[in-house]
């Protein structure tokens, strides 16, 4: 169904475009630490907030992704545009409700989340958040045409909003904080604009009707409750799976909060650098939606294990590649950030070992169960992801960082160990061929 040359179209673009969203985020953070490590770690506090949220968006656009594609799979297209329109409503509405509650509510729930930050750290913050949460509409409506466009294989378009998103991020940035002196404010302008023209460009793309996946007369309004069910069905238990993911990430963020100024900012450095190392899983996962979407949807399902071994030996190949670059060049890349010494050497000591660790246990924790959604198994990844986080990145980290006194490099560990477990799970689940009986159109 899939040949060599359909794969490399589909998978470079989601590549490029992969690099480019991990850009726009830490390009605000580069640019923004000539402020000084306050606002590297403002920045670094409301993005473990903000990709809360960001991720269940997310998740509605993979549950749209995986009907759509599957309907495809089965030759229906009229049902897959359909499903489209209805994935736009459903988005654009959720967004906009928790932009409104955020903006009335961001200061408590910073504090809650955070308890007692210096005050130019959370002054830094504050000024980020307001912009950030604004554009969540722009944010949701631009990941639900992209992931539209994705189901059908065209992921040139997708690349290319996400060029003209860092070519505008990185000029705003450039105006409002070199310039204008806006520090951590400019940064959040610059990427509601960013988002704002992309989901234009977007809504624009996906109402054409020469498109294979189109939505029509977006205007006029027109809910459906079974197809929406339908993505509810994959859209709710990955939303759920991201949200637990996510808030487990923050009390994660909350640990390396209470070990000082140095461990939040070697850890924003962390995570920036860190996720380079992830760019071809997350591709691959991406285009697995796709791929074994599609076969799953057409009920080729030795197709669909066939195309899941081979996309994991892409994976590992390329990652391979990354981690080992990234580990090489971590401590130039450290000194772009404007650390103090000791924030520097931890930064350079934790993200090493990551790239060990991410080039041999990532794929399988974090790329296979990509494949068991795009099968309609979502539910089981759920409950797999929310135990392993809970059980083993928040409980364990929290021991070994703070009650054992190992600090970050603790916090490390018990990330390295939810690896581990997700991994051997999900290889076993998505080998005996569970996902096979799950159906969703």
């Amino acid at each position: 169904m899939f040949d060599n040359k359909y794969l490399r179209a589909l998978i470079i673009p989601l590549l490029i475009e992969t690099l480019l969203s991990v850009t726009i985020g830490m390009m605000d953070t580069i640019m923004v630490a000539t402020d000084g490590e306050h606002a590297v770690s403002g920045v670094s506090l409301v993005d473990s907030v903000s990709n809360l949220f960001v991720f269940l968006f997310s998740a509605f656009s993979t549950g749209g992704a995986v009907i759509a594609s599957q309907y495809l799979g089965k030759k229906d297209k009229e049902s897959a545009c359909f499903s489209a329109k209805q994935l736009l409503y459903l988005s654009a509405a959720f967004s906009i409700l928790v932009s409104l509650v955020l903006l009335f509510f961001k200061r408590p729930i910073m504090h809650l989340v955070y308890g007692h930050i210096e005050e130019n750290v959370m002054s830094s913050a504050l000024d980020y958040f307001t912009p950030i949460v604004i554009s969540y509409p722009f944010l949701a409506i631009l990941n639900s045409c992209n992931a539209i466009f994705r189901s059908m294989g065209k992921s040139k378009i997708t690349m290319t909003v996400s060029i003209i998103m860092n070519l505008i991020n990185v000029s705003g940035n450039s105006i409002l904080i070199y310039i204008f002196d806006m520090g951590a404010e400019g940064a959040g302008i610059a990427s509601l604009l960013s988002r704002t023209v992309a989901c234009a460009f977007m809504l624009y793309k996906v109402t054409r009707k020469k498109e294979e996946v189109h939505v029509e007369k977006i205007m006029q309004v027109s809910i459906d409750s079974n197809m929406i069910k339908r993505i509810l069905r994959i859209a709710l238990p990955s939303g759920i799976e991201n949200s637990v993911f996510h808030i487990g990430k923050i009390l994660v963020s909350s640990t390396v909060a209470s070990l000082g100024t140095a461990s939040i900012a070697a850890n924003a450095v962390f995570n920036a650098l860190s996720t380079f190392a992830n760019i071809p899983g997350t591709a691959v996962g991406m285009a697995a939606v796709t791929v074994i979407g599609q076969c799953c949807g057409a009920r080729q399902y030795d197709a669909a294990s066939y195309y899941g071994k081979k996309l994991l030996k892409l994976t590992y190949l390329m990652m391979g590649v990354t981690c080992t670059v990234m580990y090489i060049l971590t401590p130039e890349l450290t000194l772009l950030y404007n650390l103090s010494p000791s924030a520097h050497e931890l930064a350079i000591e934790t993200t090493r070992l990551n790239m060990f660790q991410t080039v041999i246990f990532w794929p399988f924790a974090f790329t296979i169960p990509n494949y068991l959604r795009a099968a309609g198994d979502a539910r089981f990844t759920m409950v797999v992801s929310i135990f392993s986080m809970w059980a083993f990145r928040v409980l364990l980290s929290r021991i070994l960082g703070l009650v054992l006194g190992f600090g970050l490099m603790g916090v490390m560990w018990g990330m390295f160990i939810d690896w581990y477990f997700r991994g051997i799970v999900f290889t076993i689940r998505f080998l005996k061929g569970k996902w096979k009986t799950k159906t969703v159109v």
